[in-house]
């Protein structure tokens, strides 16, 4: 038989397991993303990141197959503004880390280097994995540094996934309320714009009316 809950601790059930089990699920491992670029072809990533948020990336840039050179291919990492974050000539496999210092849209460009010949080459096989906020987080240094037992190093991942979503919500809670004010400053302003074209109506009319009637008053059509 079951034995009875103890008095004053409550039994655990399913619900307050729910939210835990959905945050295991959002963690799991980023997979990278891999794509062809073809000879003397340019090829873009943009992805847009918070402030102060850490981000870490590795590539690899593999040969064409059947090719006797070996990969050749620049990556520049850029912002909105043009600023260089990273920058590879000749890069063929290698790893980035830097901080973000506002929220942006960043642009990971893949540049190939190889000449495009008379017949079908074959493209170079791009493979990055960029790795943001809590992804981006070594937790086995900092268990090694802090001393963490496994259960308290999952407990820290949680624990900064949790405040991440807490972090994004607010974000979209201001960028909310920013549209609100902004639907709300245009809304006041289009009423306005609609009063004084009323009132240029109006004014325009009446003066039409006043203006035919010196006009057929003139030609004596009326008295």
């Amino acid at each position: 038989l079951p034995l009875p809950p103890l008095p004053g601790r409550p039994r655990l059930g399913r619900a307050p397991l729910l939210p835990l089990l959905l945050l295991l699920l959002l963690v799991g491992p980023a997979r990278p993303i891999s794509f062809q670029l073809p000879g003397k072809a340019r090829k873009c990533l943009r992805e847009e990141i918070h402030r102060d948020t850490l981000v870490t990336g590795e590539y690899e840039i593999g040969a064409p197959p059947g090719s006797s050179t070996g990969p050749s291919a620049n990556l520049k990492i850029t912002d909105s503004a043009g600023h260089i974050l990273y920058a590879k000539e000749d890069a063929t496999k290698g790893k980035f880390a830097f901080t973000t210092e506002d929220y942006d849209m960043f642009e990971a460009c893949f540049e190939s280097k190889l000449p495009v010949g008379t017949g079908r080459m074959p493209d170079q096989l791009v493979t990055l994995d960029m790795k943001h906020g809590v992804e981006a987080k070594n937790y086995e240094e900092i268990a090694k540094v802090e001393k963490l037992k496994p259960l308290e190093v999952e407990l820290r991942r949680l624990e900064d996934l949790s405040e991440s979503i807490v972090n994004d919500f607010a974000y979209m809670k201001k960028r909310e309320e920013e549209m609100r004010d902004t639907n709300e400053s245009t809304n006041t302003r289009v009423l306005y714009f609609s009063i004084f074209s009323m009132c240029c109506l109006i004014g325009l009319a009446t003066w039409q009316v006043f203006y035919l009637r010196r006009f057929f008053k003139a030609k004596k059509l009326i008295e």
